[in-house]
C-alpha cells in the first residue's frame, strides 16, 4: 500500500499515490490476495518496489542498481516477475534511449542475473543428475518428465477459454463500483488523446505499458486465474485515482462533494470487502453487494475439522507411518517421532482415509500438513480402495493398522465398500460456523 502511494506520487502526485493508496488497501482483490497463503501478495510488491526505483532511476541513474536488486529478488519469489523487464524497456525505448549509454543501467541490469544465477545453477546440476529441469523450468521448456505428471496450475484452457473468462473473472475480483471507475478512466483517457494526444500519451505511457503487458501476460501466457488478476488491482487503483485528481483539478466542480463522493467510493468498498472476505457468509445478491471470490474463504467447516483432528490426536504419535518417498522426508519423520516420543505421547496405530470434494487448499493444511509435518499416515479413498483391491481387504489389518478415520465431506457419498467398514459405527458430525454439517468422521476399529 505505502508503495503504490509512493509509484502513484512519482508519476503523478501525492494526492494521487494518496488516494491510490488508499483505494488498495480496502478494494477486494488486495484484501483476498492479502489474506490468501499465494505468492502473488510477493509479486505485487516486488513489483511496486522495481517500479518505484525504476522511476527513481530516471532522474538519478544510480538508482538503476536498486532496481536491479528489486527485480532479482522478486524473480527468486515468483518468475512471473520477468514481466517487469518488458515494461521497463520498453518504456526506455520509446521515452529515455539515453539511459542505454550509461553503465549503471548495465550494472543494474547484470544484477537480476546474478541474483537469479543459483536457480539457474540448480536447474542445470538437476538436468545433469535426472535429466529434466524443476517443475517450472519443465514446464517452460516443453519437458514431460514422469516426476511431473500432475501439473497444478498449468491446466488454463485454451486461448478462446481463457479470453471467455477475462472480463468475467474482472468482476468477479473486483466490485462493481471499482471496475465502474476503472472503466471511466479508460474514457477519460480516450477523450484526452483526441485533444491533447502527445501530451497524454506521455503522460501516462508507464502505466498503459505496465497493465498492456500485465494483461498480455496474463491472457496469453498464465491464464486469467482470480490470484493472477490481482497483479493488475493496483494499477487499476492508481488509474481510479488518476481520475478522481482530473476532476478535482476543473473549475467548474465543486471540491467538497467530490471528497464526499470519493469518501462514499471507499466507504462501499470496505463495505463490500468485508462481507466477502471477512463475513463467514456474505448476504446480498451477486455482483451487487456478494463476489464469486467470496468462495476462496467461505466457512466450508475446514477449520472445525482442523480444531476436531487438532483435539483427537493431542497426546498421541503415529505407532506406524508410510515410507517417505524423499531422504528430507525421511528426516522430517526421525525427528518428528523422536520429539513425540520424548514428549511421552503415546503410540496409536491409527490411519487417516479422506474422501470427497476437498479444496486443494484445505486439503493441504489440514490433511497433507499433518502427514508430511507430523508423519501421521493418510491415504485419500481412491488410493485406500485401490490398495485394498490390490494386495487384500486385511492389508491395512495386516501391516498394524487397527484405527481408522474416515473423514468425507457431507456431499459427497462414498463408495458401498468403504460405508462397509464403518457399518454400525455412528458418524461424529463437523459442523461449520452456520450450524450445517460439513463432515462426517467415522472412528473404526478393527
Amino acid at each position: 500500500v505505502y508503495l503504490l502511494y509512493l509509484l502513484g506520487a512519482q508519476l503523478y502526485s501525492y494526492r494521487v499515490g494518496l488516494i491510490a493508496s488508499g483505494l488498495m488497501a480496502v478494494t477486494l482483490n488486495h484484501v483476498y490476495i492479502s489474506r490468501t497463503g499465494l505468492q502473488e501478495s510477493y509479486v505485487i510488491f516486488f513489483l511496486l518496489l522495481a517500479s518505484y526505483f525504476f522511476l527513481r532511476s530516471l532522474r538519478r541513474d544510480s538508482y538503476f542498481i536498486w532496481t536491479g536488486i528489486a527485480l532479482g529478488l522478486g524473480l527468486l519469489a515468483k518468475f512471473t516477475l520477468f514481466i517487469l523487464v518488458p515494461i521497463f524497456l520498453t518504456y526506455l525505448l520509446l521515452f529515455r534511449r539515453e539511459h542505454f549509454r550509461r553503465v549503471k543501467f548495465w550494472m543494474g541490469a547484470s544484477l537480476p542475473l546474478l541474483i537469479f544465477s543459483p536457480v539457474v545453477i540448480y536447474n542445470f546440476k538437476l538436468f545433469q543428475a535426472v535429466g529434466h529441469f524443476d517443475f517450472q523450468f519443465s514446464h517452460l521448456f516443453g519437458q514431460n518428465p514422469e516426476v511431473w505428471r500432475e501439473q497444478p496450475g498449468k491446466e488454463i484452457g485454451t486461448l478462446l477459454e481463457r479470453a471467455r473468462v477475462f472480463i468475467p473473472r474482472l468482476i468477479s475480483t473486483h466490485s462493481w463500483l471499482f471496475l465502474t471507475g476503472a472503466g471511466s478512466s479508460v474514457l477519460a483517457f480516450l477523450a484526452s488523446l483526441v485533444q491533447r494526444f502527445r501530451e497524454t500519451l506521455r503522460t501516462h505511457a508507464f502505466l498503459l505499458i505496465t497493465v498492456f503487458y500485465i494483461a498480455v501476460f496474463t491472457l496469453f501466457v498464465i491464464g486469467p486465474s482470480f490470484r493472477f488478476l490481482a497483479v493488475l488491482t493496483p494499477f487499476f487503483a492508481l488509474a481510479v485515482a488518476v481520475l478522481a485528481d482530473y476532476f478535482r483539478g476543473l473549475t467548474f466542480i465543486k471540491v467538497r462533494p467530490l471528497y464526499w463522493l470519493l469518501g462514499i467510493f471507499l466507504a462501499f468498498e470496505i463495505g463490500y470487502s468485508y462481507n466477502n472476505q471477512i463475513a463467514y457468509y456474505p448476504a446480498g445478491p451477486q455482483p451487487w453487494f456478494a463476489s464469486k471470490i467470496r468462495f476462496e474463504n467461505f466457512n466450508w467447516g475446514y477449520n472445525a475439522l482442523d480444531r476436531y483432528l487438532e483435539k483427537e490426536f493431542s497426546g498421541k504419535m503415529p505407532a506406524f507411518t508410510f515410507d517417505p518417498s524423499y531422504r528430507f522426508l525421511e528426516d522430517i519423520r526421525e525427528r518428528t517421532l523422536a520429539d513425540a516420543a520424548s514428549r511421552g505421547f503415546k503410540p496409536s496405530p491409527f490411519l487417516i482415509i479422506y474422501g470427497g470434494n476437498f479444496d486443494d487448499g484445505a486439503l493441504l493444511w489440514v490433511m497433507l500438513r499433518r502427514h508430511v509435518y507430523h508423519v501421521w499416515p493418510t491415504v485419500s479413498l481412491d488410493d485406500y480402495l485401490r490398495l485394498q483391491k490390490k494386495l487384500g481387504q486385511d492389508y491395512f489389518s495386516r501391516i498394524g493398522f487397527r484405527d481408522r478415520y474416515f473423514i468425507f465431506i457431507n456431499n459427497f457419498f462414498p463408495p458401498p465398500e468403504a460405508v462397509a467398514e464403518a457399518e454400525g459405527v455412528e458418524p461424529e458430525i463437523i459442523k461449520n460456523q452456520r450450524g450445517d454439517e460439513a463432515f462426517r468422521v467415522y472412528k473404526v476399529s478393527k
